[in-house]
């Protein structure tokens, strides 16, 4: 009988990393999982972008155990408690203020996609209207209204039923590098022939994650932002992949000199791995009745405590944000030498901070035998993109150079190995 028997018997087949990754995980630090029978796995994967931080960190774990001990409140529904107080306190001091931001927080049930559901629904309840534009290859979760705003083919199936009130238009970059998507936008809104009824809102990935690690450059942002002003339609910034320092700053907009109606965030907000997810929105957007939108764990007070510890540590300055700058040329530099040593395949090397992808459109069952070769080496990345053809480097913002510099070294070796056989 295999480690992995009671996963093939009875749980559901909708399964996936496990597919991937097939060994039974029992301890992490840092930037090292390890197995139940004491295999180390290098990780660029982080929970896919839940554990910017590192797995364990132990300035947050410290903080949870003092909690645990002193019988701290975990479930407290969207009541008040010191823990939620105290990271109200630390996000408006450390990330909101600096920034010149004035967003009321809204605690939706602990995933992403609850935090998309939740912003669709206002935002349509703000404006009075149904319609919401997305954009090719985004994704932003797998409950229903989170899935019409989603692309992939893969995950729109599974839904066994129509997708509504959702207009997909091309993002940057999808026609070429030479085309403005937002031409077509501008001019579908202008025209009242196009069948564009005014949406109520926008929403969309500065950086695609899911989607293939697709950028969207500061014009672009810039300019969806002046034409969704100009015209009353609310700017959702999905950030709940590239947000929390994932990119760089603590929000993935930041760059653009933007400032969204709304943004979702989720993954890394909570620092440690614990479910926590939250939307901001302009004062003026909050058009809520009083439990319009609940949840039974909106409100996770061990999340709150890691998320604070993670403000106090990380972000009281600038010196975490510029180790990730510099982290992020290292990785950016040794992409584009693994581009350069292997020119027949034309690699195309995407991304900003530590949220890159090394993508191969000619060649798209690539990616995924190098993660495969990789995980036999002792390493787990994982792939995107709607094909998977893009191999995707997600590390912790807290890796360490060497740790970074071994993890390349074997995704060298592995493609090596794939393109001898």
């Amino acid at each position: 009988m295999s480690d992995l028997d009671i996963f093939d018997r009875i749980e559901s087949e909708v399964r996936g990393y496990i597919r991937s990754f097939p060994v039974v995980f029992d301890s992490a630090r840092g930037s090292v999982l390890t197995t139940a029978d004491g295999r180390d796995y290098l990780d660029f994967f982080a929970g896919a972008g839940v554990l910017n931080y590192g797995h364990n960190n132990p300035i947050f774990t410290q903080a949870l155990i003092e909690y645990l001990q002193r019988d701290g409140i975990i479930h407290g529904l969207d009541m008040a408690t010191s823990a939620k107080k105290a990271f109200l306190e630390a996000f408006e001091a450390r990330i909101l203020a600096p920034r010149g931001l004035d967003y009321k927080i809204q605690f939706t049930g602990p995933t992403g996609a609850n935090a998309v559901e939740a912003a669709l629904k206002v935002a349509r309840q703000a404006t009075g209207r149904s319609n919401v534009v997305a954009f090719t290859n985004g994704f932003h979760g797998l409950s229903m209204g989170a899935l019409a705003a989603t692309g992939n083919k893969k995950y729109r199936d599974a839904a066994g039923t129509s997708l509504d009130n959702v207009t997909r238009l091309p993002y940057d970059g999808y026609l070429g590098a030479d085309i403005d998507t937002l031409d077509l936008f501008e001019k579908m809104l202008d025209d009242t022939g196009s069948g564009l009824d005014l949406p109520a809102a926008v929403i969309v990935e500065a950086v695609q994650g899911e989607g293939g690690i697709n950028v969207a450059s500061t014009a672009w942002l810039q300019r969806l932002r002046a034409i969704t002003a100009d015209r009353g339609i609310l700017l959702i910034i999905d950030d709940i992949q590239a947000g929390t320092g994932r990119t760089g700053a603590f929000f993935s907009f930041e760059e653009a000199g933007i400032v969204p109606d709304l943004v979702t965030v989720s993954k890394s907000i909570s620092a440690s791995g614990l479910p926590m997810s939250l939307v901001l929105m302009r004062r003026e957007v909050d058009v809520w009745q009083p439990g319009a939108h609940t949840g039974t764990f909106r409100g996770n007070n061990l999340a709150f405590i890691t998320a604070r510890a993670a403000l106090d540590a990380y972000w009281a300055d600038s010196v975490f944000t510029d180790e990730v700058s510099r982290k992020s040329e290292l990785l950016r530099n040794e992409l584009l030498a693994i581009a350069d040593e292997n020119p027949e395949i034309d690699f195309e090397v995407r991304g900003r901070g530590l949220m890159y992808g090394i993508a191969a459109p000619e060649h798209p069952e690539l990616a995924g035998a190098v993660s495969a070769a990789a995980f036999e080496r002792g390493l787990v990345i994982e792939t995107s993109g709607a094909r998977d053809e893009v191999l995707k480097f997600l590390p912790a913002l807290t890796i360490s150079d060497d740790e970074l510099l071994r993890g390349l070294a074997i995704v060298r070796e592995s493609l090596a190995a794939v393109l001898a056989r």
